[in-house]
């Protein structure tokens, strides 16, 4: 097998990776987004070259493994979130509930005596005056990360990374075996695994998805087993690092039933109370709710469909409608998605995988921000699928990286109107296609 043509080309183009990768750790920083789209493009064609080749998946893994050992000292150059983290875990560190205070009180009432929190850590929050949104295992993270280096920012960085390299290995362990059990080939691993978006989002920007998506597969490969309380935990935890597993329990609820639905409510409702008790109150869920309400109403990036329905908002009001449109396009994903729920049929984890991908991609589709790291939750999911509109997704998405060629940080619509006119119509031909199959299949 190695000795063919198309597979000894897979390996070089691995190979060719690693440099790319390395300059991407290192050497790009966000403003320099010409650079990080060339080196980008190499990593992505080199990936969509090597998914087409049958190579062994464990040498695929491998060199997944390999790519991201890369970032491994490195410092998040594309995302400033991780300064957040660590006030955060220095603040449970010293006792200190973080969903309690605004960054910008506390340094007002001289709290920089606490150790770590200093000035220029201050400096580089980039919410200042929001509450952390960040749930408990999250909040468990960023605690052990400051806990185990306590005095220097690459120590909580290195920590933090390590964590993640090792939920990404048991993603792609996971994967595999949910390949296995649905009968889909093992290959498409690799799919996730070498991903670049997924590499250089997760591992190189520590962006905490990577945990979530480790959760809701540990969830989905328990309800292969029909164990209703153990997926419950899983989901529980999910929930624990970002809050939008919620969007998946009602079609949790269409797989299971009603009664097994109860067991698996049980699992999740223990383990948010475990998680949540130590730090939530009601003081605390008003504050997560000021923050979440001022996210839908105010932050605006890389969107598609929101984006129309502003511009048409200018032209008959003459200024933004976000403060509206924000939490209309919140209701009507949940509307749409509680209508899918019920009028699905969802009889194996393949089809309930497949329709939480779809609730997921409404969601992106409809907010009013859509980070690049949004989209590896959905790769992931679509992994365990036909559909590959996602993969085409994440090699767009890093267009949206434009934004910040400029200390204004202005976005290139016309980029953002290419991105998701590809995705869109890439989807568009995905749909005719599988609904031509499934009536050929009919047929038959």
């Amino acid at each position: 097998m190695i000795g063919k043509p198309g597979t000894i080309a897979a390996y070089v183009l691995l190979g060719i990776s690693v440099p790319a990768y390395a300059v991407l750790a290192y050497g790009t920083p966000r403003e320099s987004f010409t650079q990080l789209l060339i080196l980008f493009a190499v990593c992505f064609a080199a990936y969509a070259y090597v998914i087409n080749q049958k190579i062994p998946v464990w040498h695929g893994i491998a060199a997944a493994i390999l790519f991201r050992l890369i970032f491994i000292v490195s410092t998040p150059l594309l995302s400033d979130d991780y300064f957040r983290f660590v006030w955060d875990g220095h603040l449970l560190n010293a006792g200190i509930n973080p969903y309690l205070y605004l960054p910008s009180e506390l340094m007002q009432e001289g709290i920089e005596s606490i150790a770590g929190i200093t000035q220029e850590l201050y400096a580089q929050l980039n919410s200042p005056d929001y509450y952390s949104v960040y749930p408990p295992v999250s909040q468990a993270i960023f605690w052990l990360a400051v806990k185990l280096s306590p005095d220097s920012m690459a120590g909580s960085i290195l920590i933090m990374r390590l964590l993640v390299m090792v939920a990404e290995v048991l993603n792609m362990l996971l994967l595999w075996r949910l390949l296995r059990k649905t009968g889909l080939p093992d290959n498409y691993t690799l799919l996730y695994a070498l991903n670049p978006l997924v590499i250089l989002e997760l591992t190189g920007n520590l962006h905490f998805e990577v945990f979530m998506i480790l959760f809701v597969l540990l969830g989905l490969y328990q309800l292969c087993y029909q164990r209703a309380i153990w997926a419950g935990l899983a989901f529980g935890l999910a929930i624990g690092i970002k809050l939008l597993p919620l969007l998946f329990l009602p079609f949790v609820w269409r797989k299971l039933g009603l009664v097994k639905f109860l067991y698996f409510s049980a699992g999740l409702v223990f383990i948010l109370l475990l998680i949540g008790l130590p730090l939530i109150n009601m003081q605390v869920i008003m504050h997560i709710a000021d923050s979440l309400d001022l996210y839908f109403r105010k932050f605006e990036f890389n969107a598609s469909i929101y984006y129309l329905l502003r511009w048409l908002g200018f032209q008959i009001s003459g200024y933004n409608q976000i403060a509206l449109l924000g939490p209309v396009l919140s209701l009507v994903t949940f509307i749409v998605v509680v209508w899918l729920a019920v009028k699905s049929k969802l009889g194996s984890v393949k089809r309930l995988a497949g329709y939480m991908a779809v609730a997921l991609t409404i969601y992106l589709l409809l907010a009013t921000t859509v980070h690049p790291w949004y989209i590896t939750t959905l790769v992931a999911l679509t992994v365990i699928s036909q559909f590959r509109f996602a993969i085409v997704w994440s090699g767009l998405a890093i267009l949206s990286y434009a934004t910040y060629r400029q200390a204004t940080y202005t976005e290139d619509l016309t980029l953002i109107t290419l991105e998701y006119t590809i995705v869109l119509l890439w989807l568009i031909a995905e749909l005719y296609l599988y609904r031509q199959h499934r009536k050929r299949a009919n047929l038959a």
